[in-house]
């Protein structure tokens, strides 16, 4: 067993081989050890002898829970020559998306080679920008290194393509592979849904099942996730179907995907039905039947769920389930049951409120035309307020008739966003209806002269 740090003892007696620092590196539980063992391998050049064990060294930084990308970057820096091993896992290990492809640059500069490993995380990135340029880039680097038909590579390249909202090359890509795989069936079907492409989803499930692929609960799950986030709910349906006929066992991932996609689509006495029916849940299944609910006006039916879910103390709820139940108190006013929950939550199970419920408890004060208290409550966040919790304050005064704080919060939004030119003429339309004339015509100069235009709204009716 790795001791916690390692003594003058220990390491006269410890045996410098390459591969028994790589064995510590890998054991290592803090950044402590692996500092110890990093300065182990340079006083032994294994640092410079044995790119292994660098490579476990590294790993073990950028990847652990406990890890420091920082770190491990100055380690891959540092390094003579480091293999493509080292660079893929700083680029997997990137929080940032625009770093990993920074980092490929990097890696292409010196001179190593990308392999199928690299070109999922990089893509991976891709997909966390949506950027369609970076993806068709990364593309052009797949074939040109031979790894066109990686199956791994195209499943990346597909989701990529996905995400950044390009169907065409999306399916262009899938339809290019003869010996499709199960996930990548599921990475195009969920384009399709994510995109709101009902139709084309449909059509490519049936094909995918005529085909002979089964889908396990994992793609189900994906699939239905996708449904539920793009209002596709006849593939959702199609899908429980499916599921019925072939007597696949509803758990709790499925059961909690099922519930979520049906609740998200408003068919709220379907989900009710399936979550009372199934013997075992989550935190995640609780969660969605809750904000379900108060997404759609059930207010006591999501509240009365909490105190079950409180008096159960099977699953313990996390800051979600206090979204969904301070929403819930939103839906109908409750301003004092609202205060109480959002205390109970660090009270009584030590969450600490993140912005989402200092939303929702502005949104309530203000309903209940506690605007003073509102605006101290954004005042005393331990984080600067954004825009959208700054906006809940705004529609608060506004609906207040109070200019005064809709003139604080409007000069708190225009430092965030100077072109959101929509609170000029809410804060206009408030001097019209306050009658205070002079300020209207004085706005409406501004905005005159300096050509702001408020941007037209729009809506998406699907077909």
């Amino acid at each position: 067993m790795l001791l916690p740090i390692i003594t003058s003892h220990s390491q006269s007696s410890l045996l410098r081989t390459f591969s028994t620092l790589a064995l510590i590196a890998d054991k290592c539980i803090s950044m402590e050890q692996l500092k110890q063992v990093h300065a182990q391998m340079i006083v032994s050049t294994v640092i410079i002898n044995d790119p292994f064990a660098v490579s476990r060294l590294l790993s073990s930084c950028a990847l652990s829970l406990f890890g420091d990308v920082s770190y491990a970057s100055r380690i891959l820096h540092s390094t003579h020559r480091p293999n493509a091993f080292m660079w893929n896992t700083l680029i997997r290990a990137q929080p940032h998306a625009p770093h990993a492809l920074s980092l490929y640059l990097h890696m292409r500069r010196n001179g190593v080679l990308p392999g199928k490993h690299t070109f999922p995380f990089l893509l991976k990135a891709c997909s966390r920008l949506r950027s369609l340029p970076a993806c068709k880039q990364v593309h052009t680097h797949v074939f040109k290194f031979g790894l066109g038909s990686d199956l791994h590579v195209i499943n990346g390249l597909v989701r990529c393509y996905s995400v950044s909202g390009n169907l065409n090359d999306a399916r262009f890509v899938f339809d290019e592979i003869q010996d499709k795989t199960l996930s990548l069936w599921t990475t195009m079907i969920c384009g399709y849904a994510q995109n709101f492409c009902s139709n084309e989803a449909l059509a490519l499930f049936d094909e995918m099942v005529g085909e002979g692929f089964e889908p396990n609960g994992a793609t189900l799950a994906s699939v239905l996730s996708a449904c539920a986030r793009s209002g596709c709910i006849e593939l959702g349906e199609r899908i429980h179907e499916f599921v019925k006929v072939k007597r696949i066992g509803v758990g709790v991932i499925i059961g909690t995907a099922l519930i979520y996609m049906y609740a998200k689509n408003g068919a709220i006495v379907t989900a009710r039905k399936l979550f009372d029916e199934m013997p075992e849940r989550n935190v995640v299944t609780w969660n969605a039947m809750i904000c379900g609910l108060a997404a759609h006006g059930h207010v006591e039916d999501a509240l009365c769920l909490f105190d079950k879910l409180k008096k159960e103390q099977v699953v313990v709820p996390n800051d979600v389930t206090f979204i969904g139940v301070l929403s819930a108190c939103c839906h109908a006013g409750l301003l004092d049951v609202g205060r109480d929950i959002f205390r109970l939550m660090k009270t009584g199970y030590g969450i600490e409120p993140k912005i989402e419920h200092y939303g929702c408890l502005v949104d309530l004060l203000g309903r209940g035309g506690k605007l003073l208290e509102a605006e101290e409550l954004v005042n005393g966040m331990p984080w600067k307020a954004d825009v959208v919790i700054l906006g809940a304050l705004l529609a608060a005064s506004k609906n207040s008739g109070n200019t005064e704080v809709a003139e604080r919060v409007v000069k708190q939004i225009l430092a965030l966003e100077p072109h959101n030119h929509g609170v000029h003429v809410a804060l206009s339309n408030m001097y019209a209806e306050a009658g205070q004339w002079q300020e209207v015509l004085r706005l409406r100069k501004m905005m005159k002269e300096e050509r702001l235009k408020k941007a037209p709204g729009w809506s998406l009716v699907a077909t």
